[in-house]
């Protein structure tokens, strides 16, 4: 079976996208912003592992990188951890999926979360620079950053994937989609 990092699997798609995969046999690596974030796998499966680490700093994205690279190379990466505040939105949306891109051994499929939102982002980066991305425009960026990855790297598989309005934290209970 593969291994797999999942990033923002403490709770919403992550969880359900880690639990799905353990589920199927798969080894699972959970990234949780602190390990009191880590839930316990659904059908009393097990993690392969988990790495903790908040990703809204710059400072920590290295270190979850070290602690990925004890697993070995991952099969597949879901970039999952996601956040609609600014400014943290840029560096957790955008900035840390694309330094964990760069900096970890080069899976074979890149799985990048993004949202119909994109569509109202903003391809200036001025918002980078200055801390007031909108979440449409972190969402631009990071699908962006998946065509880049699809493009360039032979042999590595990459997508950016919307899953809809679901109902998790950030979704609210309004939200019209299933998880599942």
């Amino acid at each position: 079976m593969a291994l797999i990092l999942v990033t923002g699997a403490s709770s919403g798609l992550g969880d359900a996208t880690a639990d799905a995969l353990a589920g199927d046999g798969h080894d699972v690596v959970v990234h949780a912003r602190t390990p009191a974030r880590v839930n316990a796998p659904a059908g009393g499966g097990r993690w392969a592992g988990v790495v903790t680490g908040d990703l809204a700093e710059m400072g920590g994205i290295p270190g979850v990188t070290r602690q990925t690279a004890a697993f070995g190379r991952f099969d597949a990466v879901i970039h999952d951890a996601g956040t609609m505040h600014t400014p943290e939105a840029a560096t957790v949306n955008t900035i840390a999926p694309y330094m964990l891109t760069v900096l970890m051994d080069r899976p074979s499929r890149l799985i990048y979360l993004s949202s119909s939102l994109h569509r109202g982002g903003s391809t200036g980066l001025v918002p980078l620079a200055n801390g007031t991305a909108s979440y449409s425009d972190t969402k631009l960026w990071v699908t962006a950053l998946a065509m880049a990855v699809a493009s360039r790297w032979e042999g590595t598989a990459a997508h950016a994937v919307d899953p809809g309005w679901v109902p998790t934290r950030m979704g609210g209970p309004g939200a019209t989609d299933d998880l599942a």
